[in-house]
């Protein structure tokens, strides 16, 4: 491994750190070298707090004059809710800048990189680019398309099920599991389930990471009549999440201003075949500023947000267990699809194991 792509696993590993709190801004890692010393770094902590860039450079001071700046992501050239970095880091004497790759930002892609070799500083980029892009592959989606990241999570048995006849799912994995699952809920902006898991389960839909410390994701539920009711634990949970309900204008108005008087923000969309219209509601919790969903749903939500191409990742949990029965639910309902040609592939598959229960990660690719 060359000395670049050390010191860039170094950026990647900082920008880590900040992981479930720099939404909707990317995780950027910063590493100031001197020769072959690492003098400073720094990470991106939150949104409105400062880059990694300037975190870095703070503590560099005048060690930074002539070293290499290594970061994850384009430097930006303009403000947001801060200041430019490019122009901290001509100041600071930054000889040289090595990044992973460009700002996906479709306003702002190269012009960073631009600013800083306009000022003499040596540019390199490309640098471990898969695994830096793989990093922020939520704030890539939502840059680029105004659409969160979506995440769908399934828990079932060997033979497909995620509950018995009876609708008995707790608790399908094993505790390991669930922890996995509640770290999955920090690191994301929303939680979304349907209305059928809120009456089944009556979850919290809260990030009880082991430790403490976890930061809640905001509630969304779909619920076309707004069903929810008005003593959900969702809604009775003390949480500084917001928790919203998803509803169209079928739903009784008294009881959507009940709900709001309980605290609950409920958003009217349009409806598809009298069911909230999904495409319209992600692109509402995108202006919302929410670049990560994670969809902890039944088979019905988990086919249809399959179906209109709206899932990007998926979290299968199998446990080692045959539950059976034809009625039985499964991880997908739906319509489901007449011909194998015609089945969604799983790509790039990760495998990890929690005691009994193994978990597959991977990406749909429709095969239609």
């Amino acid at each position: 491994m060359d000395a670049d792509d050390r010191f860039m696993w170094m950026a990647l590993d900082l920008a880590r750190q900040g992981r479930g709190r720099t939404s909707p801004n990317p995780m950027v890692g910063a590493v100031v070298v001197q020769g072959s010393e690492v003098v400073a770094t720094g990470f991106h902590q939150a949104a409105g707090l400062p880059h990694a860039e300037i975190v870095a450079l703070k503590k560099a001071g005048e060690k930074a004059r002539g070293a290499t700046l290594y970061v994850n992501l384009e430097p930006c050239n303009h403000h947001g809710r801060t200041g430019p970095c490019t122009e901290a880091i001509i100041k600071a004497g930054i000889a040289r800048v090595v990044a992973a790759t460009q700002d996906p930002n479709p306003l702002v892609p190269g012009k960073g990189f631009a600013r800083l070799a306009e000022a003499g500083i040596k540019v390199k980029q490309g640098v471990l680019e898969d695994k830096a892009r793989q990093l922020n592959e939520a704030f890539i989606k939502y840059i680029t398309t105004g659409l969160p990241f979506v995440g769908v999570k399934v828990a079932m048995s060997l033979d497909g099920k995620i509950g018995t006849i009876t609708g008995d799912s707790q608790w399908i994995t094993g505790e390991k599991a669930r922890q996995f699952v509640h770290r999955l809920r920090d690191q994301s902006d929303a939680i979304m389930v349907g209305i059928e898991t809120v009456l089944k389960d009556n979850p919290r839909l809260t990030a009880r990471v082991e430790g403490g410390g976890g930061k809640d994701p905001a509630r969304v539920i779909v619920d076309s009549t707004a069903r929810l009711p008005l003593d959900a634990r969702v809604i009775e949970s003390a949480s500084s999440a917001p928790t919203i309900l998803a509803v169209t204008d079928q739903a009784p108005p008294e009881k959507c201003k009940a709900l709001e008087d309980k605290g609950v923000d409920v958003i009217v969309m349009p409806h598809q075949n009298g069911r909230v219209d999904l495409k319209a509601l992600m692109k509402k919790l995108a202006e919302r500023e929410f670049a990560a969903v994670l969809v902890e749903g039944g088979g019905t939500l988990n086919y249809s947000l399959l179906d209109q191409r709206l899932v990007d990742k998926l979290f299968i949990f199998i446990a080692p267990l045959i539950i059976g029965g034809k009625e039985s639910p499964t991880a997908f309902a739906g319509s489901g699809i007449e011909s194998l040609k015609k089945a969604w592939s799983v790509e790039n598959i990760e495998m990890k194991q929690f005691d009994q229960d193994l978990l597959l990660i991977g990406y749909p690719v429709s095969g239609r």
